[in-house]
Formats: C-alpha cells, sequence, structure tokens
C-alpha cells in the first residue's frame, strides 16, 4: 500500500495548493491514504471545523497537528469529538483531543497513526520517547501499519527517535520546521524516515510568512503581526510504501511540486 503524507499546511494558499494538486498525486501515485499536518490551514495559525471540513472534502483522511493546535480557541471543542484530527499524544493527561487513530482504507487495510511531539526547544510535554511505546503496542494490536509524525525543532531528537522505532512502526516522518530535508531512508529494521515532510505553502517565503515582516523582526527585534507570503504555492511531503503483511516501508520518495 501507499500512503502520501503531505508537509505542514500554511494559510490559504497551502489549503488552494492541496486542492489544485493532490487528485493529480493520489492518481499518479496510487495512494491508500493521505495524511496532512494541518496546524496552521487558519492563516498560518491554528485550525478552525470549516477549515478541517474542506480538507477533508479535498481527499485528506487524517489531519496531524502540533504546538499550533490551540491557536483558534474555538477548535478546543471540535478536537474533542473528531478523532481524525489528532494532536500530539504527549500532551498532559486530561487535555482534550485525541493522540491516535486507527482507520480502514477503501481497500480494508487498517493503519495506525499516531501524533507525538519533541521536547527540545518546544513547550514542556511528556517525554515522547516513553510515551509513544505504550501506544504502538495498543495498535499493534490491531494492525501492523503506523505511521508516526514527530512533530519536532530538533534535528537530533527527531532522528534518535526513528531510529528507537525502527522496527516497531511502518514510518516516523518530521514536521514543524517546514524545510523539507534530503534524508529520506529505509532504516535498518524496515522503517521509513525522513527528519521533516516540509511546508505546503506560499513558495516565496519563511516558512510560509512574509519576506518582509521576517526580516523587519529580526532586524529590529520588535514584536509584529505575522502574515502569510502572496504569490507562488509549493507542496511537499512524501509517498511511502508499505508491505502489508509485515507493516515494514519498501521505499519512500520525496514529493514537492510548485503552482503558479
Amino acid at each position: 500500500m501507499k500512503i502520501l503524507f503531505i508537509g505542514d499546511i500554511v494559510g490559504k494558499t497551502g489549503r488552494n495548493v492541496v486542492r489544485a494538486l493532490l487528485p493529480g498525486l493520489t492518481d499518479t501515485y496510487r495512494t491508500d491514504l493521505v495524511i496532512a499536518n494541518a496546524e496552521n490551514i487558519a492563516g498560518g495559525f491554528g485550525l478552525t471545523e470549516p477549515l478541517v471540513a474542506e480538507l477533508f472534502r479535498m481527499g485528506v483522511h487524517v489531519i496531524t497537528t502540533g504546538n499550533h493546535v490551540w491557536d483558534k480557541k474555538d477548535f478546543i471543542h471540535y478536537i474533542s469529538k473528531d478523532n481524525r484530527v489528532i494532536r500530539p499524544i504527549n500532551y498532559p493527561p486530561g487535555v482534550p483531543g485525541f493522540g491516535s487513530i486507527i482507520l480502514n482504507t477503501a481497500g480494508g487495510v487498517k493503519v495506525g497513526v499516531i501524533n507525538i511531539s519533541g521536547r527540545v526547544y518546544m513547550m514542556g510535554m511528556d517525554c515522547p520517547f516513553r510515551t509513544i511505546i505504550p501506544e504502538i503496542e495498543r495498535i499493534s494490536q490491531e494492525t501492523n501499519i503506523i505511521i508516526v509524525d514527530m512533530h519536532a525543532e530538533a534535528t537530533s531528537e527527531k532522528i534518535a527517535l526513528g531510529y528507537y522505532l525502527d522496527g516497531r512502526v511502518s514510518a516516523v516522518i518530521g514536521t514543524h520546521t517546514h524545510v523539507q530535508t534530503a534524508d529520506e531512508k529505509i532504516l535498518e529494521k524496515g522503517t521509513a524516515y525522513i527528519t521533516d515532510a516540509g511546508m505546503t505553502g506560499p513558495a516565496n517565503s519563511v516558512i510560509g510568512m512574509d519576506v518582509a515582516q521576517i526580516i523587519q523582526r529580526f532586524l529590529t527585534s520588535m514584536p509584529a503581526k505575522f502574515e502569510t507570503a502572496p504569490g507562488e504555492a509549493i507542496l511537499c511531503g512524501v509517498v511511502v510504501e508499505i508491505n502489508e503483511e509485515t507493516g515494514r516501508a519498501v521505499a519512500i520518495e520525496r514529493v514537492q511540486q510548485r503552482h503558479f
């Protein structure tokens, strides 16, 4: 089976490029499942219920998030009722929402998806290395195909988790930095890995935001309201091919397409 993972979708530009390119990508790669990190779909910060519904209508099956999941306060109520939108599982106990999901593809194959957050240079979270193992064990009772979105800042933390989970999950896909890395690989025990899937949004931007505004912030160190950049768009992500019997990845391919 093949799974398309779309890197962090930023604002209206990101949503528009998904709408334009996703049908062609699913046809070209013959994907069985589409996962997208969408914590920045609402103007670059957070999510809303209507925009989530829009992504589902486009053909996204599961939405992962990260540290911006709570930026739109009204979304807190929604995330508790729809398990297709997941937040990092290592938030403290009692936090609303779901940290994982098991779903059936159209072909009847069960796939588990886990969202986890790093701690290096990030807000305080429970240990991702310790938190994720019981969840993998739980999901493994139903399926051996498990995809992990590791939402983290530090490349070292992402790489370490990839090796830590090698052979335990089908793929560890990094998100959060919005810059696609070129280190996609199949690890020794059969887990597909990439440090960051990249960003889906404004191509000529600073991780999605208006270039002039960001430069001004660096020049002055003064607080400012950031807006998503205009113009050309880019879609970044990866396609992972998985052996349905073993749950091991057999291929991972970076995706990067521009849309004018």
